[in-house]
């Protein structure tokens, strides 16, 4: 029984390193803004959501592909307020967005294309204290479970990086510090891509 396991797990070592070996990785950064209902559209007697957007600020982000087996692949990506906001006017707040996604990827010459779709969560930290040092924390977390649809062009500058105009679609649940449960993400990325 030994010995079998020792050459199953040759045996797919042999498979895994042969299948990474032709793969493809595709590691980008850039700035996003995000456009969300905005609180003067809020129905007041919809007391699922508060008179707060999204939207505003400059968001940077990084991410990266994956790709496994011919174009599909995984990928992952986060995204943050890069300055903190004013919550309801009062309350210095920041909101983080990350996903993990499937996602398809195909390049053709000097033009790539992407379009992802996945699960990941919105973060929102609420800056309750000032500024404590190293050893303390001077933020309360919310966290929201969300659905995530996206898509890039990536037009390659060189056959390896490439600049990528992206959009990116937020449904996020119970999202209720919020107008809305939606918001949209437009991006422009730069990247590099490793690999064929």
């Amino acid at each position: 029984m030994k010995r079998l396991s020792v050459v199953l797990l040759a045996f797919w070592s042999l498979i895994l390193a042969e299948t990474l070996q032709a793969q493809q990785i595709d590691a980008q950064f850039g700035l996003s803004g995000i456009k969300a209902p905005s609180a003067t559209n809020f129905n007041f007697t919809n007391t699922n959501f508060s008179p707060q957007s999204l939207d505003g600020g400059v968001y940077p982000d990084v991410g990266a592909d994956f790709i496994i087996w011919h174009n599909l692949g995984i990928n992952g990506e986060v995204t943050w307020k890069a300055s903190r906001g004013q919550y309801q006017g009062q309350v210095p707040y920041r909101p983080i967005l990350y996903d993990f996604n499937a996602v398809y990827s195909r390049k053709v010459s000097r033009v790539g294309f992407a379009a992802m779709g996945g699960i990941g969560a919105e973060s929102i930290r609420f800056y309750v204290a000032p500024s404590c040092g190293i050893q303390c924390t001077n933020f309360v977390s919310s966290n929201h479970l969300l659905g995530h649809v996206g898509a890039a062009v990536r037009l390659y500058v060189t056959p390896s990086i490439y600049i990528a105009p992206e959009i990116h679609e937020y449904f996020v649940r119970n999202n209720q510090e919020f107008t809305s449960a939606h918001a949209t993400r437009y991006a422009l990325n730069v990247g590099f891509t490793f690999g064929k």
